[in-house]
C-alpha cells in the first residue's frame, strides 16, 4: 500500500515557491477565523502556460479527531493562455484563497498545492481556539 505521506512534497514556503502558506488573518475566534492559503509567498511561481499550479485544497484536522474535513478547494484556470499563442496573454490569477473556518475546536489546517510540473505539496499549522 502507498504511503500518503510520501506523495507529497514539503518545505518551507519562504525558501520553496511550490510550498503552500497558510496565514491566519485577524483573530482567531469560534465564530469564524480567516485562513489564507497562497503559493509563491516569498518567492513569485512563474504561472505561464507551461508551469502553473493546478489547484489548492484545505482540510482541518480538530484535535483528538481521526479524520480531516475538507473545507475548501479552489482551482486556477486563468495561466496567459490565449488563442495567439502560449503566454501571449496579460491574464493569469495568482494561486491564493482565503477560508473562513468555524470551529469551537482547535486543531491542524492542512493545505495541499499541486503544480503541473513539479506535482504535491503540503504545509500545515496548528489553530488554536
Amino acid at each position: 500500500m502507498v504511503d500518503l505521506n510520501t506523495l507529497a512534497q514539503t518545505a518551507d514556503w519562504k525558501t520553496e515557491k511550490h510550498a503552500p502558506a497558510i496565514e491566519i488573518v485577524g483573530p482567531v475566534k469560534k465564530e469564524g477565523t480567516i485562513i489564507k492559503i497562497s503559493v509563491g509567498k516569498e518567492i513569485a511561481h512563474p504561472n505561464t502556460t507551461e508551469h502553473f499550479i493546478s489547484w489548492i485544497n484545505v482540510y482541518f484536522l480538530p484535535e483528538g479527531e481521526k479524520f480531516p474535513i475538507h473545507v475548501g478547494k479552489t482551482t486556477f484556470d486563468a495561466h496567459g493562455a490565449s488563442t495567439k499563442g502560449a503566454n501571449t496573454s496579460t491574464v493569469c490569477t495568482a494561486p491564493e484563497t482565503t477560508v473562513n473556518l468555524k470551529t469551537e475546536k482547535s486543531g491542524t489546517i492542512l493545505a495541499f498545492s499541486f503544480c503541473n510540473i513539479h506535482g504535491l505539496w503540503r504545509n500545515e499549522l496548528a489553530l488554536k481556539i
